[in-house]
C-alpha cells in the first residue's frame, strides 16, 4: 500500500477495479488542508457516471436550503468497461474542508448554467471526492494583454449567473459584520505583528477599528447576492474555449462587488486602473439589465467595488502572511508586493474624503511600509492608471 491506504481501498470500492488498473499521482493543491489525486485508470475498472440529479429540490437532495448531506454518489456506479485510458480527480479532505457544502454548491452552481467540475462519487465519512478531470490548464498563464478581455467576459458573465441566484433558496452563510470584522483581524493577529514584528498598540487599534466599522458598514449596504469568496484567476480553469469554476465551498450570501475584486483586482496579477473600469462597468450594466441593481448610480458601484476591494486586500496580507508562518507555505509572500499596492492605491484615492481611511493611511504609510520595505519579499509595486 502507498501513503494514501484508504483513499486507494476507496477508489478500488467505487471504480470495481484493482490496484494495479490505475495510479494516484498528487496534483499541486491550494491553500488548504485538501489533498488532489490525478486518478488513471488504465483499463480494467468501471466508469462512474453522474450519480446525484441536480434536478431535485435543492443541491444536496435534502430539504430546500439545507447542506443535509447528499446520498453516497457512488450507488451510481456503472459496470462498463474502462476506456484505454481516463482520468480522474480523486479529493482526500478533512472534515473541516466542508465537503458537504462542496457537493451543495457544485449543484447549486450547475444548476444555475455554471461549469464545474461534474461529481461522480463521494464518501462524506472519509472525505473523499472522485470529480471529473478539468485538466491543469488555469486562467492565470494564459492571461496576456491580447487576450484578457475574451476571458474577462467570460469570467464576468459566470459573476452575472451567480448574481441572479436566489439568496432565498440556498443554505448559505450571510457575510454577516461578524464574518468580515474576524476576516479583516486577520491582518491585526498575523501580518502587523507576527510578520512584521510591530507592536499592535492603542494607536495601531483606535485606527484599524474606525476603518473596520467604515468597510463593513459599506459592505452590507450593498445588495447582497451569492459570493464566491475568491473567485480569482488560479480558481478559474480553462477547458477549452470556457472556464469552469473550482475552490467554491466557502461560498456565502454577501456583498454584490466582492466577486468581481477578487476578479478585477485580483492578487496575482493586475490591469490599468483604466481598463479595470471598463470591465466593471460592463458587469455594472449587465446587473442593471438582470434586476439585481436598483439604482443605476456608477459612482456608487465604483466606491462599493474599491472598499470592498481594500477589505479583501487588508484581510489578505494576513492570510498570506499566516499561510507562510503557521503552514509553511512560503510562495504566498511573493504575492504580498501586489496586494500591498493595491492596498495603498485605495487609501490614496479615499484618504482626503473618507477620514477613517484618511487616519488609517497615516498610520499604515508611517509604520507598516516602512517594516515592508525591510521585509525578504519586498518590491515596490505601482500600479498603472
Amino acid at each position: 500500500m502507498s501513503e494514501h491506504p484508504r483513499l486507494q481501498r476507496w477508489v478500488e470500492q467505487t471504480l470495481c477495479c484493482e490496484q494495479q488498473s490505475y495510479s494516484l499521482e498528487l496534483v499541486a493543491g491550494d491553500a488548504s488542508p485538501r489533498r488532489y489525486y490525478r486518478l488513471t485508470c488504465a483499463g480494467g475498472g468501471a466508469v462512474p457516471r453522474l450519480a446525484v440529479d441536480f434536478s431535485q429540490d435543492s443541491p444536496s437532495g435534502g430539504k430546500q436550503g439545507s447542506f443535509e448531506p447528499p446520498p453516497p454518489l457512488n450507488a451510481g456506479i456503472s459496470s462498463d468497461s474502462c476506456p484505454a485510458k481516463s482520468t480522474f480527480i480523486a479529493v482526500d479532505a478533512p472534515a473541516t474542508e466542508k465537503t458537504p457544502e462542496f457537493l451543495a454548491i457544485n449543484g447549486l452552481l450547475s444548476q444555475s448554467g455554471v461549469r464545474v467540475p461534474a461529481v461522480y462519487a463521494s464518501d462524506l465519512e472519509q472525505g473523499f471526492m472522485l470529480l471529473e478531470d478539468l485538466g491543469d490548464q488555469t486562467l492565470l498563464p494564459l492571461l496576456t494583454e491580447s487576450v484578457a478581455g475574451n476571458w474577462y467576459e467570460k469570467g464576468l458573465s459566470i459573476l452575472s449567473q451567480t448574481a441572479v441566484i436566489g439568496c432565498d433558496t440556498t443554505a448559505l452563510e450571510h457575510y454577516d459584520a461578524q464574518k468580515l470584522q474576524t476576516e479583516l483581524n486577520v491582518f491585526a493577529e498575523w501580518f502587523v505583528p507576527q510578520l512584521l514584528g510591530l507592536a499592535w498598540d492603542d494607536k495601531a487599534q483606535g485606527v484599524f477599528r474606525e476603518l473596520s466599522s467604515l468597510l463593513i458598514e459599506r459592505a452590507l449596504a450593498q445588495p447582497q447576492r451569492f459570493v464566491h469568496r475568491d473567485f480569482h484567476s488560479r480558481n478559474l480553469m480553462v477547458v477549452g474555449d470556457e472556464l469552469a469554476v473550482i475552490d467554491f465551498q466557502d461560498a456565502v450570501i454577501g456583498p454584490l462587488t466582492y466577486d468581481p475584486v477578487s476578479l478585477l483586482k485580483d492578487c496575482y496579477i493586475s490591469w490599468p486602473r483604466e481598463q479595470q473600469l471598463q470591465w466593471l462597468e460592463t458587469y455594472r450594466q449587465r446587473l442593471l439589465a438582470a434586476g439585481v441593481l436598483s439604482i443605476d448610480d456608477t459612482q456608487v458601484f465604483v466606491v462599493d467595488f474599491d472598499l470592498m476591494g481594500l477589505q479583501r486586500h487588508i484581510k489578505v496580507l494576513g492570510v498570506f502572511a499566516r499561510l507562510s508562518l503557521r503552514d509553511g507555505k512560503h510562495g504566498y509572500l511573493e504575492d504580498l508586493p501586489l496586494v500591498l499596492a493595491y492596498v495603498r492605491d485605495a487609501l490614496v484615492m479615499y484618504a482626503e474624503v473618507m477620514p477613517a481611511i484618511g487616519q488609517f493611511r497615516a498610520w499604515f504609510e508611517s509604520v507598516v511600509v516602512p517594516a515592508c520595505e525591510q521585509q525578504g519579499w519586498y518590491q515596490e509595486i505601482v500600479l498603472e492608471s
